[in-house]
């Protein structure tokens, strides 16, 4: 049994044929690059019960070699994947179903009758590898590269697989991301944490790819700065999923899902005041910033015109073949992973990001309501955009974490300032404007508000 940790790129060819002469691979590499022909046969039930328990088990031709491998649920935070793997090695390519038992096992698999799992589908692909090793301070670091390029086959149907896998094999996982992020700074890499597995069964269900991701567990007593770790983990992970399948089926509600998960994020960021100096959220807040500008109108003209909504899956595989998306996801990773908006907070910022979940947001909620001054915008509707940036942090916190307040009514003023937020976006008219008097009186008026503004 063994551990493995690592994040996968799709790529376009061209990048694929790019990472092969890359200065920096170049310069690490140890080994030279090396070719493999894999041949993967994937095994489930006819109900695919291997797959509802996260799990994915195959055979393998490598060469002359026979690898049965079973990878058991694991988790994957924004593209880097850790997962369980057993491998045994057998005399022919016949599936071994006396390995499948003991701890390797999953439990909530130990009633299937292993003699149901049945060949499902191949990914046939070659693999050029090299070992990348390189001093990271006083440690080690050494990643296997591996450039796929093959097929997923599920009976007529195919998807290519073009990819580039780091996996990691000495030092700590931040060098994963740092290597990722340094390729991404030329090339259009996209994080991507679906399985050459999961591809096979998408093709196989096109329902099958799950979007959900687990929420978080966030908790009243939890310190704000883990709260804000977890949730914007969360949703730079729920966006890197939506990003994918977007690309794969172009149905234009994930495109709104996308946009809203970023919009999400920047909320957040935006919300943390001195737990979070200005001058290290700053590059995180122009890459969202940047990517708001372009995707939040076209997301917007495309509720009333379906002209846009038919040419977005053509922008949207523009957007991923220049190197902005990879590059943000990756310096997003690694900011997250490092902690960044903790560098060289004041002994006030620290307290704060030391601060209960529950204190914190109770108070800032309360300020926020108190600053957007909603009977304002009933003689003024017309002003009401000017304050989109202080909903949407609004409605992030109520959005994600409105179960750690004892107050009233909370899921339905979330859905009330969902109306709100959503009037001032549209442009102006007279109706827009008589809609935003009253859905400012509505959410003003509402047992949520007044006890937000009690806090």
């Amino acid at each position: 049994m063994q551990k493995e940790t690592e994040i996968k790129l799709r790529v376009s060819r061209e990048t694929l044929a790019a990472l092969r002469e890359h200065p920096l691979l170049k310069k690490r590499n140890k080994s030279g690059w090396e070719r493999r022909e894999l041949f993967n046969q994937y095994f489930d039930t006819p109900e695919r019960d291997l797959a509802a328990a996260k799990v994915a088990l195959r055979l393998r031709r490598d060469g002359e070699v026979i690898i049965q491998t079973l990878k058991t649920r694991g988790q994957s935070v924004a593209g880097l994947s850790e997962r369980t793997e057993h491998e045994w090695h057998l005399p022919k390519a016949k599936l071994d179903l006396k390995k499948l038992d003991g701890e390797c096992w999953p439990t909530e698999l130990a009633e299937l009758d292993k003699k149901t799992i049945k060949p499902m589908f191949t990914t046939d692909f070659v693999r050029e590898y090299a070992e990348i090793a390189w001093g990271r301070g006083k440690a080690k670091v050494v990643i296997e590269a591996a450039l796929d390029l093959g097929k997923v086959l599920v009976g007529k149907q195919s998807e290519e697989i073009c990819e580039l896998e780091l996996e990691l094999r000495e030092g700590e996982p931040g060098a994963l991301l740092e290597l990722a992020a340094e390729l991404a700074e030329t090339l259009p890499l996209m994080p991507c944490d679906i399985s050459k597995a999961e591809r096979g069964y998408r093709l196989f269900d096109a329902g099958s790819y799950s979007l959900s991701l687990p929420a978080p567990e966030i908790t009243a007593q939890m310190p704000l700065d883990d709260a804000f770790a977890a949730l914007a983990w969360h949703l730079l992970a729920s966006s890197q999923r939506l990003a994918e399948q977007y690309r794969f089926n172009g149905h234009w509600r994930l495109l709104e899902d996308w946009v809203e998960r970023l919009i999400e994020l920047r909320g957040l960021v935006g919300s943390l005041g001195q737990a979070a100096p200005r001058t290290t959220t700053h590059d995180l807040r122009a890459s969202l910033d940047a990517l708001l500008e372009d995707w939040r109108p076209l997301v917007l003209a495309g509720h009333d015109d379906e002209d846009v909504r038919k040419a977005a899956p053509e922008q949207f595989a523009e957007e991923l073949l220049d190197t902005r998306w990879g590059q943000f996801s990756l310096n997003t990773s690694r900011w997250l992973l490092a902690r960044s908006w903790t560098v060289g907070r004041n002994t006030r910022g620290n307290r704060q990001g030391a601060a209960q979940l529950s204190n914190w947001l109770g108070h800032f909620l309360a300020e926020e309501a108190a600053a957007l001054q909603l009977p304002r915008y009933q003689q003024q509707p017309e002003d009401l955009a000017e304050q989109l940036p202080r909903i949407e942090r609004i409605q992030a916190w109520l959005h994600l974490a409105r179960n750690v307040l004892e107050s009233p009514d909370l899921d339905r003023l979330y859905g009330e300032m969902n109306k709100l937020q959503h009037l001032a976006n549209l442009p102006l008219g007279e109706t827009v404007l008589q809609d935003r008097v009253q859905q400012a009186m509505t959410v003003f008026q509402s047992r949520g508000w007044k006890h937000l503004l009690r806090k």
